[in-house]
């Protein structure tokens, strides 16, 4: 079985996303054109699109990685995050470039931003592939998004359900039956 006939239909093409990526990448060139900021990849959905991202960006950023969890195996944010993995190394006055996935109910995100501010950054700068508004709950906007999508189960580029379908190359939706079993 392929897992491309759990996907309903594709919502961004691999070349959509390839060139939406290239985008953020030269304006994210622009904005550390003289700094070197600290890029934090949000794990798991967040590596695909940070790793083709920060390749796209010609400074000299450093990387770390989190692991922080609001989801298990649900469709919707518990609005409680678990930091599962925390930054290797101080923050104290780095400027942070915040990479996730997909903004959703934004809880995740508000409280982790509110993390990093208190372990000292000197600034959070959140850049996420997608957006999506429909569902905020809390008061927290990406500073630069690649896609506002509506309110649909996505999968692909990272994005998974049960940790399955981050390998698609594409993001899809995904269809109701496979997670409504």
């Amino acid at each position: 079985m392929s897992i491309h006939e759990d996907v309903q239909y594709v919502l961004l093409t691999e070349e959509q996303i390839a060139k939406r990526v290239q985008e953020l990448g030269a304006v994210l060139e622009a904005k550390y054109a003289d700094r070197s900021p600290l890029a934090v990849c949000i794990l798991r959905g967040s590596a695909v699109f940070f790793s083709d991202l920060i390749r796209e960006m010609n400074v000299p950023l450093t990387t770390d990685f989190m692991r922080v969890s609001s989801y298990g195996n649900a469709t919707h944010s518990s609005g409680n995050i678990q930091i599962l993995t925390d930054l290797s190394e101080d923050i104290t006055g780095k400027e942070i470039l915040l990479v996730e996935d997909i903004i959703d109910s934004g809880n995740t995100l508000y409280k982790l931003k509110n993390f990093l501010l208190l372990k000292g950054a000197k600034e959070v700068f959140i850049v996420t592939l997608l957006d999506k508004p429909a569902r905020r709950e809390a008061d927290i906007t990406a500073d630069l998004s690649g896609f506002t999508i509506e309110d649909e189960f996505v999968v692909g580029y990272g994005l998974d359900y049960a940790e399955k379908y981050r390998n698609l190359p594409y993001v899809g939706v995904l269809k109701p039956s496979v997670y409504q079993k």
